[in-house]
């Protein structure tokens, strides 16, 4: 070991002359246990060998070996996007990924080493087992529900903040949100604040959100929420029951209530939502009725690909008709709430979720883009961009 020791003090010293030799000295190290010495000496021959791929792809598998699982996949996909022929750099990424539980990684991973390695028995072999392991997995929709029952942070505190800005016309509207989250053996609980600054009209929103827990076939969502300034309705309030039906389907049925200073309107809604393996999609429509009798009508769908927990998942969410949220513009003190409801409107928005290494921080990012008619020119539309970032500390 002394010995060992020794001599990559002299590699380092003195150069690299017989590479070869140096791996060798370097692997028995690392198989030793003296993982970190050896990346050392595997990096000083990478640096005086750039292709010698062999050292490259030990570097990685130690990294595999200490379960720092992201690291290694750096490293893995560094080497395969060059060496795409590399046999044993496809079959360290996959088992990589494998003992990091990400089984969806893995199988791609698998698929697309087939696609330059074809019929490679030991690659085969191995997406047999990454597709036995997922057989085995349970849906997404059981293991949110695993994940909510064994929460180890009951509790979360939320900031987020977003800025929209428009094409014509509009100031930029700018909102922050602050919630506390609470799980309790009813539900979880949620009271928020929201403040928003929109065309130079700012103003504050004390808000709730209640999600019981009814059976083991029912939840709800119970919402209210108050404020006295313009930008925001004086009063909302909303009802949702929730019932899961067999194979994975899910349906709900409720009603959102908005009264402004002069007006108010009650919308009606569900969604129909189903889980496949890794994915949730879910479609909901919206039909408004105001106080006057006019109706309107709005829908979205909503797409979601989880990663290995409910922590993580990417989304999109399309939408058609009024914005649901019910955000009101004002410009030169006319007060548009009533005139949203019924305006021509598309959206698209964008969402990525991950929570950081120990689970305790959950960052949300999301993007998104409106395509909205004018209420003073009808016929005409104006273009709006958001972006948001959310961020959740639980205890």
């Amino acid at each position: 070991m002394v010995f060992i020791g020794l001599g990559c003090f002299w590699v380092r010293s003195q150069g690299i002359t017989d590479p070869d030799s140096s791996f060798l000295s370097a692997r028995n190290i690392a198989f030793e246990g003296n993982r970190a010495v050896a990346r050392d000496s595997l990096e000083q021959i990478l640096a005086a060998y750039p292709d010698y791929t062999d050292a490259a792809i030990l570097i990685a598998k130690t990294y595999t070996w200490d379960k720092d699982y992201n690291e290694a996949r750096k490293r893995f996909n560094r080497i395969l996007s060059v060496k795409r022929q590399k046999r044993e750099a496809w079959l360290s990424a996959i088992k990589n990924e494998l003992y990091s539980k990400n089984l969806n990684i893995a199988l791609g991973l698998s698929n697309k080493a087939l696609i330059y390695l074809r019929e490679d028995k030991a690659i085969e072999e191995l997406r047999s087992q990454v597709v036995f392991e997922l057989n085995k997995k349970p849906p997404i929709q059981e293991k949110l529900k695993e994940e909510n029952k064994n929460l180890k942070r009951k509790n979360g505190i939320s900031v987020s903040t977003t800025i929209e800005v428009f094409d014509v016309v509009f100031d930029a509207m700018y909102e922050t949100s602050v919630t506390y989250q609470t799980q309790t053996k009813l539900g979880q609980i949620l009271p928020r604040i929201n403040y928003a600054q929109r065309f130079n009209q700012t103003g504050t929103q004390f808000e709730m959100d209640i999600y019981p827990t009814i059976s083991k076939t029912f939840h709800g969502y119970v919402n209210y929420g108050y404020s006295n300034a313009v930008i925001f309705p004086k009063h909302r309030a909303g009802l949702e029951l929730y019932a899961e039906l067999p194979k994975a389907f899910e349906v709900s049925l409720g009603a959102r209530h908005v009264r402004f200073t002069a007006n108010n309107a009650t919308i009606f809604t569900g969604s129909f939502g189903m889980y496949r393996g890794n994915y949730y999609v879910s479609a909901r429509p919206f039909v408004s009725v105001r106080n006057d009798g006019q109706m309107g009508w709005a829908g979205n769908v909503l797409a979601r690909k989880y990663g290995k927990d409910g922590n993580h998942f990417f989304g999109v969410r399309a939408t058609y008709g009024f914005d649901s949220e019910l955000n009101q513009l004002i410009v030169d003190g006319e007060l548009l709430s009533a005139t949203q409801l019924f305006l021509e409107t598309q959206m698209l928005n964008l969402e990525y979720q991950f929570a950081d290494k120990n689970d305790i921080g959950l960052y949300t990012l999301n993007a998104g883009v409106r395509r909205q008619e004018l209420f003073f020119d009808s016929g005409n539309f104006f273009w709006g961009v958001s972006f948001g970032l959310r961020y959740q500390f639980r205890f």
